[in-house]
């Protein structure tokens, strides 16, 4: 089905051309879009017989009236006001348009529906070519899906978001725009260079757009680019940890690159018991909430300045001696002198893994 909007701009566009009321009926007879305001919503009962008759075009009642067919059937009938030569032709061209409106419609659910089975895993290799075949898809390009999420704040346009994006990617043969969830879109995207930075470039570029089109920011997740087409659940796939991984352990990052998630991809596949085996053997009965903010604020600047002491204690401000205490005092507590590089791996790693636990488990593990 068409939208209503859809129906009601075009309806509105044909009488500024043709000066001529037109309107447009459900197959049950209400009115869905109409230039005549009195008449959106009305129920018309005269309609039945005609609907039920094979006549494609009738005059009644002050109106000439034309169907529009959806596989013989009739979806909709158009009524254009007036019983004279001018007003059928007017009915004759305003039925073409929403029969044209209905066939573009179709074919983009047909599309959108094989995209949605592809990125599910619900089609068979041999179903994947050939219907792409008939609907011109081609397969051996390079595509790469991104998945695309608004963040917490939630936005006025944030219901519009797919339509946003399609807006941006018009192109239905190369690009497609779908959802498979409430709460994220899918843009499985042609690239048509060989850049190296292409894939990183359009997923920059989906962001800004979406920012200021969306008033919002987002989350722009990519999957890695692929040559065929039965390749694009793999690169959704990795899309959709990019973006769990991401939230979990790069929450300010607003593009999500798999191919960049490093440790926190390996951690986000290991299972809760073999996590919390390893937290409960490093830190030995303490738990992360027992470190206070301090502590956890200046050893993540630590890990950031690549165990530099005297760089980490300038930019955080306080004496260098200061921070060789803290550094004794975790030491004290865990066993683990983080100015030994090994040490610092160890504890980093637990941090990230405690990160984790607490994303899977916010009760227990929160910190």
């Amino acid at each position: 089905m068409i939208s209503t909007q859809i129906l009601q701009n075009t309806v509105m566009g044909l009488k500024n051309i043709t000066k001529c009321d037109i309107s447009v009926i459900e197959r049950e007879g209400k009115v869905v879009a109409s230039t005549e305001e009195d008449m959106i919503g009305r129920q018309i009962e005269d309609l039945e017989s005609f609907i039920a008759s094979p006549a494609e075009g009738q005059s009644l009642a002050g109106y000439n009236y034309f169907k529009v067919f959806d596989n013989n059937i009739s979806e909709y009938v158009v009524a254009a006001k007036g019983e004279d030569v001018e007003s059928y032709r007017v009915g004759q061209l305003a039925a073409f348009n929403i029969q044209t409106l209905l066939i573009a419609y179709k074919e983009r659910y047909d599309k959108d529906n094989f995209i949605k089975n592809l990125l599910l895993d619900n089609l068979l290799l041999v179903d994947i070519y050939s219907r792409a075949k008939k609907m011109h898809i081609e397969n051996n390009v390079r595509r790469i899906v991104y998945l695309i999420e608004p963040r917490d704040t939630v936005t006025d346009n944030e219901n519009s978001l797919p339509e946003i994006v399609r807006e941006i990617f018009p192109k239905r043969n190369k690009d497609f725009v779908t959802a498979v969830d409430e709460s994220s879109i899918i843009l499985v995207k042609e690239l048509t260079t060989n850049e190296p930075d292409e894939a990183l470039t359009c997923a920059q570029s989906i962001y800004e757009l979406l920012k200021e089109a969306a008033s919002g920011s987002c989350y722009v997740a990519m999957g890695t680019v692929v040559n065929d087409l039965k390749f694009v659940s793999s690169s959704y796939k990795e899309a959709k940890m990019a973006l769990e991984v991401g939230k979990i352990f790069e929450s300010e990052k607003s593009i999500i690159n798999y191919n960049k998630l490093g440790i926190g991809r390996l951690i986000y596949q290991l299972p809760m018991t073999l996590c919390k085996m390893f937290v409960e053997e490093v830190l030995q009965g303490i738990t992360v909430d027992q470190f206070d903010e301090e502590t956890l604020i200046t050893v993540n600047k630590f890990f950031e300045n690549n165990l530099n002491v005297s760089e980490t204690s300038r930019q955080i401000y306080i004496h260098r001696n200061t921070l060789v205490y803290r550094l004794d005092k975790l030491q004290k507590m865990t066993g683990l002198d983080l100015r030994n590089f090994d040490d610092a791996i160890v504890f980093k790693i637990t941090l990230m893994v405690c990160q984790y636990m607490g994303y899977k488990d916010k009760d227990e593990y929160m910190f």
